[in-house]
């Protein structure tokens, strides 16, 4: 069976990152994975998505990109990204959102404040499964903002995706080792 997993936010958030821990969560369980990324005007503050394809080691994927429809679980940096990209979630599928919004600049160019109560409704309403959660309280909490990322894979863990311990495993891997006790109390906070 293979598990489609989208992650979806804005340049600078840690989406690539968070992708990256994920696909070596899955390495390290003994699964197969693909992954790519669309990261175009990411430096510009643009919309970057990840697209991670996990499958069991006897099966193979042969695309590294979700089809529209076809996402088991939409990982959101940010309410109105998760919006955007629901067109790629299964009709059963869940999202982990940030309640965030990252204020686009057309925001502040015509003067209308994106209120996010407004994409956590309307999430709410289109998807039965959504695991919403306050990363700002959590970097608050844990004193530092670079962390989102790591809050949601820990939210998203709740799914069955992959371990918490699979995800500390990638951590180590992957980031510095100054920064990874801080990482693995993001994936635990929840």
């Amino acid at each position: 069976m293979i598990k489609n997993i989208l992650i979806c936010g804005v340049g600078g958030q840690g989406t690539v990152l968070a992708a990256k821990v994920l696909a070596q969560a899955a390495i390290l369980d003994g699964q197969n994975v693909l992954s790519a990324e669309t990261i175009g005007m990411a430096q510009r503050g643009g919309c970057v998505t990840s697209h991670v394809r996990i499958c069991d080691r006897n099966q193979e994927i042969f695309s590294p990109l979700i089809s529209q429809g076809q996402a088991d679980i939409l990982i959101a940096f940010d309410a109105s990204e998760a919006v955007r990209n629901l067109s790629f979630l299964k009709k059963d599928g869940t999202v982990v959102v940030n309640e965030q919004i990252v204020q686009p600049t057309t925001a502040s160019l015509t003067g209308k404040v994106f209120n996010k109560n407004d994409y956590l409704s309307f999430l709410k309403n289109q998807v039965k499964n959504v695991i919403s959660v306050d990363a700002a309280q959590v970097c608050k909490e844990l004193k530092s903002s670079k962390i989102v990322n790591m809050i949601l894979l820990g939210a998203a863990s709740k799914t069955g995706l992959v371990s918490k311990e699979d995800l500390k495993s990638a951590l180590k891997v992957l980031v510095k080792p100054e920064f990874y006790e801080l990482n693995v109390k993001a994936i635990d906070w929840n």
